[in-house]
């Protein structure tokens, strides 16, 4: 360690230069804030203002609204679960991860009941359609809701 390799911990430098400390520092005067005007006094409008013309947030429509209780169920139909796993196989959301049937976990994931299954599966996941769990009863497997 020496001199030369010392520097500020990352996040603690605010800005990339230092205002109003003269002409010398580039943003010397007025400090980067023009002459005159609103702008350039002490309680600036706020972010949005727009000179008491209504703002374009408030112009444009708003549609629908997002739940914040809601949950994102991935679905999986059984034939998708017939091509990536093997007889006797047992099927979680970690297997469903690992054998590129889903992208990403959500708050669970609920099997379909669309294809076919001849395979013997043990499937554990949050929820099964009636159809999805009639077929894997079918084919000797078990549907276990987690």
């Amino acid at each position: 360690m020496n001199l030369s390799n010392l520097h500020p911990a990352d996040g603690s430098r605010h800005s990339e230069y230092r205002r109003g400390r003269g002409h010398a520092s580039g943003n010397g005067k007025t400090a980067g804030f023009g002459h005159k005007g609103q702008k350039a006094r002490s309680g600036r409008p706020r972010a949005g203002f727009e000179g008491g013309q209504m703002p374009l947030y408030r112009r444009l429509p708003k549609r629908g609204f997002k739940d914040i209780n809601s949950k994102e169920i991935i679905g999986v139909n059984v034939s998708t679960l017939e091509k990536k796993f093997n007889d006797g196989d047992v099927i979680d959301t970690a297997a469903l991860l690992a054998a590129g049937a889903i992208s990403k976990t959500g708050d669970g994931v609920k099997i379909l009941g669309n294809g076919e299954l001849t395979k013997k599966l043990t499937v554990k996941a949050v929820g099964f359609s009636a159809s999805a769990k009639e077929k894997i009863e079918a084919a000797g497997g078990t549907a276990e809701v987690i």
